[in-house]
């Protein structure tokens, strides 16, 4: 594998040129959305320029609008290993997991069971409590173990039942990083006869998915977590979709996709899949290789890079007195976390080091970032939450280290 030039992919980044004062603005805020090459918003530019046209017509851009429509669905198939028909577009994951809660949950009866976990995103979490209510269902917790904020198999095996229809649960924490067991809760699921309904959010920036590689029945994720616009996408095993209920008007093509959908989107989504397979390229897959080939090489190599600058913020960090760190935190384990950092200063609020890291034009994120059930089991709710640092591939050891320098003036006054 090739080394990435992180210095020229940084290029294609127009956001990471803009400064603050006379030092340049670091993105650590990538868990909550991450910033997209030009090519994205020369796509989005160039469909109001040339295509602008709803679906469905028996004219030029019309047809150059379907045509992207349907480039959409095959580059977000190539990106999760599975094929074009299984994948629903949509606004974001939120409002897809959502609408299918609906449907899936049309296939229960009362009494069946769900399994939550306490890890997880509120998007995997609060459709399925709606769905619950609505339906008479039964909600079983499978908790994390809190000293390094991880899901054991075990203790999802002592929750399910012959009566459980579905386990929902993340491919990685967004709040923590941690790496879910994600084959294994599938088997575990499958094995009593329930569906797996997985959160791939947080882990499309930084691994390689592959929906049928874990027998997922169901992977959700979005595009602007992944270097793209406001897109979301869920894959959904064809004999299941095939065999739900479609809440939907009666003209529409599509069973899940429910009215107009965002066009411009969907070209800026085909330009960012684009992206990760320019960067495939430069990571050395082999020339003619496929798109899939491509993507899993780009992964692979980001991942080695993200993993190798998350070691330096992790000694950094656990250098300065103060700062408590949550999550997997024993170097050896790395392999089980995403390179994003949670963390508390001694004696300064939450959201006061966020204030002043921003002050210093470093964007973090701080708060319970929607993983509201796991900042509730920490403790930390009522007081303001966590600090949420995220590395992306873009990121340099020079912002990581200005960060530290930072945080660490921050520490050693105990105030922001």
């Amino acid at each position: 594998m090739t080394t990435l030039d992180i210095d020229a992919l940084r290029s294609r980044f127009p956001a990471l040129t803009r400064m603050h004062g006379e030092q340049p603005f670091i993105y650590f805020d990538g868990p909550g959305g991450t910033q997209v090459p030009r090519t994205v918003i020369d796509a989005v530019t160039r469909y109001y320029e040339t295509s602008n046209a709803n679906h469905g017509g028996t004219f030029a851009t019309s047809e150059i609008s379907d045509a992207i429509v349907d480039e959409a669905h095959a580059a977000i198939a190539d990106l999760l290993g599975v094929t074009p028909a299984e994948i629903v577009l949509g606004p974001n994951m939120t409002t897809l997991t959502f609408h299918l809660s609906r449907s899936i949950a049309a296939a229960f009866g009362p009494g069946d069971e769900i399994v939550l976990t306490g890890l997880d995103h509120a998007a995997n979490v609060d459709p399925w409590i709606s769905m619950a209510k609505d339906r008479d269902l039964v909600i079983r917790w499978w908790e994390p173990r809190l000293d390094d904020c991880t899901l054991h198999i075990d203790d999802l095996r002592s929750v399910l039942s012959p009566k459980t229809r579905l386990v929902a649960a993340g491919w990685a924490s967004n709040a923590v990083g941690t790496i879910n067991p994600v084959a294994e809760i599938a088997a575990a699921a499958h094995a009593v006869g329930a569906w797996a309904y997985i959160d791939a959010v947080h882990a499309a920036p930084h691994l390689a998915i592959d929906a049928r590689a874990v027998d997922a029945d169901f992977v959700a994720c979005s595009v602007y977590k992944f270097f793209g616009p406001h897109v979301g996408a869920v894959y959904g095993r064809a004999s299941i979709l095939d065999s739900l209920t479609a809440y939907k008007v009666r003209p529409a093509g599509s069973r899940f996709e429910t009215g107009t959908g965002n066009f411009e989107g969907f070209a800026g989504t085909i330009a960012a899949v684009g992206y990760l397979e320019d960067v495939g390229t430069m990571a050395g897959a082999a020339p003619g290789a496929t798109r899939r080939a491509r993507l899993v090489a780009a992964m692979a190599a980001i991942r080695t890079t993200e993993m190798a600058l998350y070691h330096r913020l992790h000694d950094g960090l656990a250098a300065i007195d103060g700062v408590r760190l949550f999550g997997i935190t024993d170097p050896a384990r790395f392999g089980q976390r995403t390179p994003t950092a949670a963390l508390t200063v001694a004696g300064v609020a939450s959201h006061d080091v966020a204030v002043a890291l921003g002050r210093e034009g470093i964007a973090v994120w701080d708060g319970d970032f929607y993983a509201t059930g796991l900042i509730e089991r920490l403790g930390f709710a009522d007081s303001g939450g966590i600090v949420r640092i995220g590395l992306t591939h873009y990121n340099t050891a020079a912002e990581v280290d200005r960060l530290l320098e930072v945080l660490g003036r921050i520490a050693t006054r105990g105030e922001a």
